[in-house]
């Protein structure tokens, strides 16, 4: 017989809700927490978001309904619950509600619930929520699978750059009389991945900048030299890094190529947000090692993620401590194979009922000391 918080889990993963198409699961979702006793409110966007309790501490538990596109058969099988989203982050999502639900049982505090949409677009949700309700929480988790033993304390933030290279052009049988718009880019792509910022700790994939070429277009007839070129380029920058500072350094390093003779270079920022990593000493971080070592009988692992989540978002917004947790292996997200460990989940389930209760507690002794 299944648990009701594997009830839920199935619930969610049965309802398709890839980016753009989460309206399904967003009604589903609103009546199940009404049902259970929250205040409800669902935006225009889809969001919903669930009070209940009151006082101090505010804990704001932030999950995504959406997934990336891709159906797969919710099933059961092998101590597996299979399903899309079943790791990205619908596991995480059932996880928490089925936690909240326990904390507003047991009356410890203010719990809100926030279930968001386009976590894996463009973050609309999130920024919604940020914008629209003054939350003010004292600590903020969000659902991300950092396995049962893991606690996310830090995202890398990322920038991402646009370069249009402009060039005279004419006959490819006569090539060293223009300059190539496409070897031009390409030259600009390779002074950018030779570049070093400082505060980067060499061998650390954390704290150093990576950068990856994710497009390039451009020539047109096989007998006609480039006159146009595009690319794209996705940065990953560590803590303390400005998106802002490193466009500058960037730009001033590229329009160095506006020297040559009928090379033209536009370079713009497509999207930026800053990095986000924790103090590992404060309650919230403290009620969760402490969960995991009691439910699991074994040392926690904290970890930095070189990927971007809504917590950058909300880290702008809130000065709350902030950390992810929830069950899946991260390097299922996205695969035909996604799936969590049955017994993987029921256990987060139990971490954060006991870090719930634990961080009331923590709160208190570091709130209300004399």
């Amino acid at each position: 017989m299944k648990s009701i918080s594997l009830d839920l889990l199935e619930n969610l993963l049965k309802i398709y809700s890839p980016t753009g198409r989460e309206s399904s699961l967003s009604l589903y979702l609103e009546k199940e927490l009404e049902s259970r006793g929250f205040h409800v409110e669902r935006d225009e966007l889809g969001n919903v978001t669930a009070e209940a309790g009151s006082g101090r501490p505010h804990i704001l538990l932030c999950g995504h309904m959406d997934t990336v596109p891709g159906r797969i058969k919710v099933r059961c099988r092998d101590g597996k619950m299979y399903g899309r989203g079943a790791v990205d982050a619908k596991g995480p999502l059932a996880a928490m509600i089925t936690a909240a639900t326990q904390a507003m049982q047991d009356r410890l505090c203010k719990v809100t619930l926030a279930a968001v949409v386009d976590e894996e677009g463009e973050g609309k949700g999130v920024k919604s929520l940020v914008e629209r309700k003054n939350l003010n929480p004292d600590y903020v988790v969000f659902g991300e699978p950092s396995g049962v033993d893991g606690v996310i304390i830090g995202y890398k933030g990322s920038l991402t750059l646009k370069l249009i290279c402009k060039t005279r052009t004419g006959h490819s049988a006569a090539p060293w009389l223009y300059k190539n718009a496409v070897e031009e880019a390409y030259r600009a792509w390779e002074l950018i991945r030779g570049m070093r910022f400082e505060g980067e700790v060499e061998g650390s994939r954390f704290y150093s900048v990576t950068k990856c070429l994710t497009k390039i277009k451009g020539g047109g007839d096989y007998s006609v030299v480039p006159g146009k070129c595009e690319l794209k380029v996705d940065l990953r920058l560590p803590p303390k890094m400005s998106p802002e500072e490193i466009f500058v350094r960037i730009k001033e390093k590229i329009m160095e190529g506006q020297k040559l003779e009928n090379v033209k270079f536009h370079i713009s920022v497509e999207g930026c947000v800053k990095a986000y990593e924790s103090s590992k000493n404060n309650p919230l971080i403290n009620a969760f090692s402490i969960a995991i070592r009691k439910v699991l009988t074994r040392r926690p692992v904290l970890l930095k993620k070189t990927g971007t989540s809504d917590m950058n978002l909300m880290a702008e917004a809130y000065k709350a401590p902030m950390i992810a947790y929830g069950p899946g292996n991260s390097k299922l997200d996205h695969s035909p194979e996604e799936h969590v460990e049955i017994q993987e989940y029921e256990r987060s389930v139990e971490v954060y009922r006991e870090a719930l209760r634990l961080l009331k507690a923590l709160h208190e002794r570091v709130h209300l000391q004399p």
